[in-house]
């Protein structure tokens, strides 16, 4: 039989892997990806915001604009298999990563993790929107509230549930505002190094607020016992649109994908790999 692979077995595959040039490279072009679908994304919800129709605000709906594209499909199976070697790269990331002491090591590799597995689901995402998927982020996120709300102590699961997705969109804001995204970066000097920063901070903290308002439509939902009040991203936008001055609100955010989108290109060249 086989045995298992020691853990310094497993670290050693996983460093050997991580850093392989092409693997580097590949994960490189993965932020590259982030960025060409925030920027998708920042063109539907600034479109919603003036007056305009789109089907979804979410990052299924621009997956789904570009597949529908010319050429498109080849660029989303492209995109598919860049989130997925980034994913990949974030798992192994967090099965070696250093640090001072084990609460500092574990902290950073569930941090690690996270990412890896967002980037994995995009990356599935995308590759079921190649394959002629058409998937409704709205509905798929009430099914899903009506599902929990099924459960045994289904109400209080879904609640807490949403309080974590708030406290997620209020931590990725806090990344924004204390630059934390500095960290697993080598910045370039003077000026471009500023707008690179000024970058970040404006993305990170408008993924925050509309995180924050999908975890805040949770708990409602929660708290109602109804599905329909929960939402994914495409909701939390149209909720900002109705709030007063909800327009300019949502071009705010909007920019601030559209910022996020620009970061992700300089965080593909200047990233700590």
């Amino acid at each position: 039989y086989a045995r298992p692979m020691a853990p310094g077995c497993v670290k050693k595959t996983a460093r050997d892997a991580q850093s392989h040039p092409a693997v580097r490279a590949l994960a490189r072009g993965g932020y590259v990806a982030m960025g060409l679908v925030h920027l998708l994304l920042s063109t539907l919800v600034i479109t919603v915001a003036l007056g305009g129709s789109s089907e979804q605000t979410s990052q299924s709906g621009a997956f789904t604009a570009l597949a529908e594209a010319p050429f498109g499909i080849i660029l989303v199976w492209v995109i598919a298999a860049l989130l997925a070697v980034l994913g990949a790269h974030q798992l192994a990331d967090g099965l070696v990563v250093r640090g001072s002491d084990e609460p500092d090591r574990w902290r950073r590799r569930i941090a690690s993790w996270g990412r890896g597995v967002v980037y994995l689901i995009l990356a599935v995402l995308a590759a079921a929107i190649a394959l002629g998927a058409r998937p409704n982020s709205e509905q798929s996120a009430e099914d899903a509230s009506e599902g929990v709300l099924s459960l045994f102590a289904g109400p209080i699961v879904l609640g807490i549930l949403g309080i974590g997705i708030l406290i997620a969109g209020v931590a990725y804001a806090g990344v924004g505002v204390t630059r934390g995204f500095q960290k697993k970066m080598s910045y370039p000097g003077g000026g471009l190094g500023m707008t690179v920063t000024v970058l970040g901070i404006v993305g990170y903290v408008a993924k925050g607020l509309a995180l924050a308002v999908v975890g805040i439509l949770v708990v409602i939902a929660a708290v109602t016992t109804d599905p329909d009040a929960a939402g994914g991203l495409d909701e939390a936008i149209h909720s900002l649109l109705a709030l007063p001055a909800g327009p300019a609100l949502v071009i705010g955010v909007g920019t601030g994908f559209a910022a996020y989108g620009l970061f992700c290109f300089f965080r593909a060249r200047y990233a700590d790999l």
